[in-house]
């Protein structure tokens, strides 16, 4: 059996399905070996627009699967190449959570690094890093913060509460919150309202939200500037004229009520 499923399907949304349902999609060093190489060949594949990440079954990630702990900490920290997480961060496309039952820990973390995430109604995120000594190595103690608030963090990290969906939407950790059973549906389609739209651009737009996300204001704002002045000097007269058509075209149809 496949732990780590991938299916394409043809208007390129890519679904990658953590699938150790029976061990709540606990994590093994295969698992995390291979969801990390599956994530690099998504990136790499010019047929694919838009990444979704979900879990088979009643969890989405329950976390490292504790009797392989070892073999997964000791030594690979800084095992980029292997390391799920630090592919995600470098992946070029958008990666939309599919968040289905609980995201513990190092699930937790898989969650956070993704660009949207969708939650089912029984969704629970919970940070046990506390609770088994196990030092956070995949960014959740400095991504929790400052998504929700460094006091509801540390409330979240030193007690090990569980965060519901509900509590996640109200707090921004979320973007939508869905039936349980339609949680992969909204996500395919938030995938698709991205696919409708320039691709190039749908890249070039998460790369300067993320990396300027990293930034203070003012320099957020320069590298913005900088990026779009880049982008207008290498754009040709043949390449202006197609906008110029592009727009001219929406225009003339009647507008969405969305």
């Amino acid at each position: 059996m496949e732990l780590i499923v991938v299916e394409r399907d043809p208007a390129g949304v890519a679904v990658v399905t953590i699938n150790r349902p029976k061990s709540l999609n606990s994590l093994t060093r295969p698992m995390i070996v291979s969801l990390a190489a599956s994530i690099r060949r998504l990136d790499a594949d010019p047929a694919v627009g838009v990444v979704v990440i979900t879990g088979r079954g009643r969890a989405f990630c329950s976390g490292v699967d504790l009797t392989a702990a070892e073999e997964v900490f000791k030594g690979d920290v800084k095992d980029v190449v292997a390391d799920p997480v630090v592919q995600m961060e470098r992946c070029r496309k958008p990666i939309i959570g599919a968040i289905n039952g609980y995201a513990v820990t190092a699930g937790f973390e898989i969650a956070l690094a993704c660009d949207i995430l969708i939650a089912g109604k029984d969704a629970k995120f919970v940070d046990t890093h506390t609770r088994f000594g196990i030092f956070p190595s995949w960014g959740l103690s400095q991504k929790l913060p400052r998504i929700i608030g460094i006091n509801r963090a540390r409330e979240v990290s030193l007690s090990g509460m569980a965060i519901t969906a509900e509590m996640a939407e109200k707090w921004g950790l979320v973007n939508h919150v869905v039936d349980n059973g339609e949680v992969l549906k909204k996500a395919k389609e938030v995938a698709q309202a991205i696919l409708r739209n320039n691709r190039d651009m749908v890249l070039r737009y998460k790369s300067v939200i993320n990396d300027g996300s990293k930034l203070d204001l003012g320099h957020a704002l320069a590298l913005e500037k900088e990026r779009a002045h880049s982008y207008y000097n290498g754009m040709t007269k043949e390449q202006f004229a197609d906008m110029q058509k592009f727009i001219s075209l929406r225009s003339s149809k009647p507008s969405s009520k969305l």
